[in-house]
């Protein structure tokens, strides 16, 4: 079904609230950082210091395949040290109704990650090197795994455009569309509806891809392959439950 767009001008109708709520987990577990608690699917010891990440193209989806897009580009930024970012009042009112699908690019589409767009901290934090392009991170996980020989290792799990070939100069973005059902979800005149996305980290390591630190190592950004499998491991990392 094709999905349209509304916007929020010129709406008359009755409008509800919409809270968004962005969780981690590791193997359906509450994310405890600092740790090194956690065994992927290639058998790497690690821990996690860091989580932040873009959602971008942000909107939920109603039974007729109309999509209420959100202002700013639908953007919104989200770590795991920084409660303020774990919740996302939409600001704006949404038209009443069921509404059956939320919908949202990982990361920043080429047209949305330009250098510049954001001014300050947090967000700006997230910039790529010109040199490798420009624009903004994706994604930073950072941590340490146990390499074969038990030593710590720092790694950088820091996800965004990586270049494929340089005669022409060309770019892989990885960004991915992630779309979910709702189940008996509505906006309700006068009140704030809410859904919770979890993004469960060993996810990025094991489907359909098995990621092994010690072959991709601790630093990415220049790893076309290493993102390549990681964009593609993460079509399953989120999950959302609505009215929690």
């Amino acid at each position: 079904m094709a999905v349209f767009s509304l916007s929020f001008s010129g709406c008359r109708k009755p409008e509800g609230g919409l809270n968004v709520r962005f969780t981690f987990s590791v193997d359906g577990a509450p994310l405890v950082l600092d740790s090194c608690m956690y065994v992927n699917a290639a058998g790497n010891e690690y821990e996690i210091t860091d989580v932040q990440y873009f959602v971008s193209e942000f909107g939920i989806i109603d039974e007729k395949g109309m999509k209420v897009n959100f202002p700013d580009d639908g953007t919104h930024y989200v770590d795991a040290r920084m409660p303020g970012t774990l919740e996302w009042d939409v600001p704006a009112g949404i038209v009443c109704g069921k509404y059956n699908r939320i919908a949202f690019v990982f990361g920043l589409r080429r047209i949305n990650n330009l250098t510049g767009r954001f001014l300050n901290p947090p967000e700006n934090n997230m910039s790529w090197p010109q040199t490798l392009g420009g624009g903004y991170h994706y994604m930073k996980i950072n941590g340490r795994w146990k390499d074969g020989n038990g030593i710590m290792q720092p790694y950088n799990l820091h996800m965004g455009k990586v270049e494929k070939s340089d005669s022409p100069q060309e770019f892989a973005d990885n960004v991915f569309i992630v779309t979910a059902r709702l189940s008996d979800f509505a906006i309700t005149e006068g009140n704030t509806s809410t859904v919770t996305i979890n993004m469960d980290i060993n996810k990025w390591f094991e489907t359909p891809n098995i990621y092994d630190f010690n072959v991709f190592g601790g630093a990415i950004m220049q790893n076309a392959e290493a993102q390549k499998i990681l964009a593609e491991n993460g079509k399953d990392v989120f999950s959302v439950v609505s009215g929690l």
